[in-house]
């Protein structure tokens, strides 16, 4: 079973490992009916050989026919395995309402699939959370049946480089960031770049030009996963307002949101589809759970292409709401990259939590986004900035670090080092006031 979310390339993982040869390949249609799916799968066992002329009325017979087909003498197998490998892609798509497709794959796989030590079955799908719960988590017919499972993450900052630099794409470490800050580490959306512009200008063609490869991604993306998107599209909607994340309790003050168990399951899809993140408030570990927004091109989305307000990424570079969002987006990529950053400070193999914290008590509302809580009895408070220079820190900036970690300290009362954390993704200027941090982890560092 491959899964993750939508553009993450699960297909193209697939097709590349079998060479694009398979004993049957089908995939599920989006937005369609039953009678829509049957058809097409019904094309597709004619194209490996099935000589039924009707289209199935039901999936049992469909899948009646599947086994019918991979029982022939003469099907596909695998030359280097001699399986008989059988890949139905966005099988959640193929469930739609009030079918009988889980019954009849259940019936086809525990009936006779299951015995026949040379079939590979491969499922795929975009929906996380419909694998998750009718695959995974099923205490039925798909209980404890799934042999290998592969969760497929978008790309990190190292990945996304190998592939920029493979496809010929020109780019200073920190545009490759911004580039992530954006684009998200999605292979899909990161071909489509064009070497012979500037990031700047490639934005501008994908997301903001009316024709543009990415202009109505951000809807299509969430109605290919859901078959009623319109709550789960009004959290992220909030949660893109609110950087640090919101507690359930605030989402529920929202009426497009609700509240209830419904709130519950969006949430969780949401989560298990890679958007959102759900994390624990460091001196709430039971009950201070927040949700924040986590991946990038949606927060991109929402933020500008999505809002209306802006006609060209070119016009808007340095604006004081570029700034803002810049700034954010940069946080969101440390989140994305917590391994990374461990690794820079020489503790990879060290049991660490994260976590975020919110004072209680300031007026000024201080807060830490990421805070690095390890076994060895240091706690990493990590400051996160991306600027268009080496970051260098004045006496302003200093009064509010040293107030923040005083803040910290008063209300939470650690019981182990504090070390103040800098990942600066343009650099770092050794001055007067440079002493205030413990750690410097450079945008370069980002990418081991």
């Amino acid at each position: 079973m491959v899964y993750g979310r939508r553009r993450v390339g699960k297909t193209f993982l697939i097709k590349e490992y079998f060479n694009g040869q398979f004993s049957f390949y089908a995939t599920g249609l989006s937005d369609e009916k039953t009678k829509g799916q049957l058809k097409a799968f019904h094309a597709s066992l004619q194209v490996y050989g099935c000589t039924e002329k009707k289209v199935p009325t039901d999936w049992f017979e469909a899948f009646a026919r599947l086994r019918a087909l991979l029982e022939t003498r003469d099907i596909y197998r695998d030359p280097v395995s001699n399986r008989r490998v059988v890949f139905l892609d966005e099988l959640p798509w193929m469930d739609t309402a009030r079918s009988d497709f889980r019954s009849g794959l259940e019936y086809f796989w525990n009936s006779w699939a299951s015995s026949q030590e040379d079939l590979l079955l491969i499922v795929c799908g975009s929906a996380t959370s419909w694998i998750i719960k009718h695959m995974l988590k099923e205490r039925k017919g798909f209980h404890n049946r799934v042999t290998r499972r592969i969760r497929l993450l978008p790309f990190t900052l190292k990945e996304c480089k190998e592939l920029l630099e493979n496809n010929d794409i020109v780019m200073t470490r920190a545009q490759m960031i911004e580039c992530y800050m954006v684009f998200g580490g999605i292979p899909y959306y990161l071909n489509l770049i064009d070497s012979r512009l500037s990031l700047a200008q490639n934005i501008d063609e994908l997301m903001f030009e009316p024709y543009g490869d990415l202009k109505d991604e951000y809807t299509e993306l969430f109605y290919s996963l859901f078959k009623k998107p319109e709550k789960h599209m009004a959290i992220i909607k909030t949660l893109a307002e609110a950087k640090s994340g919101k507690t359930r309790q605030e989402l529920t003050e929202v009426k497009a949101i609700g509240g209830g168990s419904v709130l519950t399951e969006n949430l969780q899809e949401l989560e298990q589809c890679g958007f959102i993140r759900r994390y624990t408030n460091y001196t709430k570990p039971l009950n201070g759970a927040y949700f924040q927004l986590v991946d990038p091109f949606v927060l991109f989305s929402l933020r500008f292409s999505e809002s209306g307000k802006q006609s060209s990424w070119m016009e808007y570079i340095h604006s004081p709401s570029y700034n803002a969002w810049r700034g954010n987006a940069f946080e969101i990529c440390c989140v994305n990259h917590v391994p990374e950053i461990k690794a820079a400070l020489g503790i990879a193999g060290v049991d660490t939590m994260e976590y975020a914290w919110r004072s209680e008590t300031s007026e000024q509302g201080a807060q830490i986004d990421l805070l690095i809580d390890r076994k060895d009895g240091v706690i990493n408070l990590c400051e996160m900035k991306f600027t268009d220079d080496a970051f260098e820190v004045d006496k302003v900036e200093y009064e509010k670090l040293i107030n923040r970690l005083s803040i910290f300290q008063k209300e939470t009362q650690p019981r182990k080092a504090i070390h103040m954390t800098l990942v600066s993704a343009n650099g770092f200027l050794d001055g007067k006031y440079a002493s205030v941090f413990q750690n410097i982890i450079t945008g370069e560092q980002l990418f081991q």
